[in-house]
């Protein structure tokens, strides 16, 4: 049985609480209406679409942990950041992100994505890529979204910090890196018990 407008525009707005990441076709799914509808629902409701809400999440829960560079900068949206542990970003390949002929992603997008998550994942007010090492996995096209996963895997000798980056379409990866990140306080931070010993 469909639900009333009002009770349907109710409930739109607690899942959208819950859960900020839902897409239009997933709610459309969920309530049994068309995408539009949905879309219409969002504006007089005045709720932003995906991109607005994950960027509003990012800004306010983000904004003190993302210290290397602005959030603005990182390529895709972080979703998740645990400082000098781990972050996750989604990236919603468009039109402008493909080859026209192909519709396939221009690869440094898929890079971009990663190495900017693994600079924003590095606690610290300068981080920069020294050296990466990476893997395409498999084509990604538009409308496809890349989740990317940063992991902080530790120090080489030189004490730079090791980020591995993972990105997937759905279940499959489609882009692997391992990137070792200067960042500026390598000295303070793995040195500061041991300065003034004799």
């Amino acid at each position: 049985m469909r639900k009333s407008k009002r009770e349907r525009q109710r409930l739109l707005q607690e899942t959208i609480r819950e859960n900020p990441f839902i897409t239009d076709e997933e709610l459309a799914e969920k309530f049994s209406v068309s995408v539009q509808t949905i879309r219409l629902d969002r504006l007089e409701l005045a709720i932003p679409e995906l991109r607005e809400r994950i960027k509003n999440v990012a800004r306010q829960s983000f904004a003190d942990k993302v210290r290397a560079l602005p959030l603005e900068e990182v390529i895709g949206d972080i979703i998740d950041i645990e400082p000098d542990a781990s972050a996750i970003s989604i990236f919603d390949v468009k039109e402008e992100h493909v080859f026209r002929r192909t519709r396939i992603a221009r690869g440094h997008h898929l890079f971009a994505q990663a190495n900017s998550l693994a600079v924003a994942v590095i606690h610290d007010e300068l981080a920069l890529t020294a050296k990466a090492t990476i893997r395409f996995v498999r084509q990604v096209k538009e409308g496809e979204r890349v989740v990317a996963k940063a992991k902080v895997a530790g120090k080489t000798a030189h004490g730079r910090t090791i980020v591995e980056v993972n990105s997937y379409v759905g279940q499959e990866l489609v882009f692997s890196g391992t990137f070792e990140m200067y960042r500026s306080n390598i000295e303070k931070k793995d040195g500061d018990s041991n300065e003034h010993r004799d």
